[in-house]
């Protein structure tokens, strides 16, 4: 089942940061991450497969090849189940229970 796929404000500015830290040395990389970033996000719209997050409510997947996590949700919009990526999170940043890191 095809979900669309919907980015907090908080995920976009996550996206941005890692990806402007990355630009400093090499902005290919950068845009590289990015991409893979964003079609790892498309393929969970098409196959939810991450395991329960750290965050209650929440779901995790790891981004292939990549030390990142997509922190999402599902929810109802309009009538349609809609994966909503909520944090995008280095997997190397400490990460309590039930909080997002800072």
């Amino acid at each position: 089942m095809k979900r669309p796929v919907r980015w907090s404000s908080a995920a976009l500015d996550d996206l941005k940061q890692q990806v402007r830290h990355i630009a400093k040395d090499d902005p290919a990389a950068a845009r590289s991450v990015a991409a893979r970033i964003g079609a790892a996000a498309v393929l969970l719209g098409e196959r939810a497969v991450g395991r329960p997050g750290r965050v209650g409510g929440t779901y995790e997947k790891s981004v292939s090849g990549l030390p990142y996590v997509l922190a999402y949700c599902m929810k109802m919009t309009e009538g349609r189940e809609t994966l909503f990526i909520l944090r995008v999170i280095h997997a190397a940043r400490q990460w309590p229970r039930e909080e997002w890191p800072e």
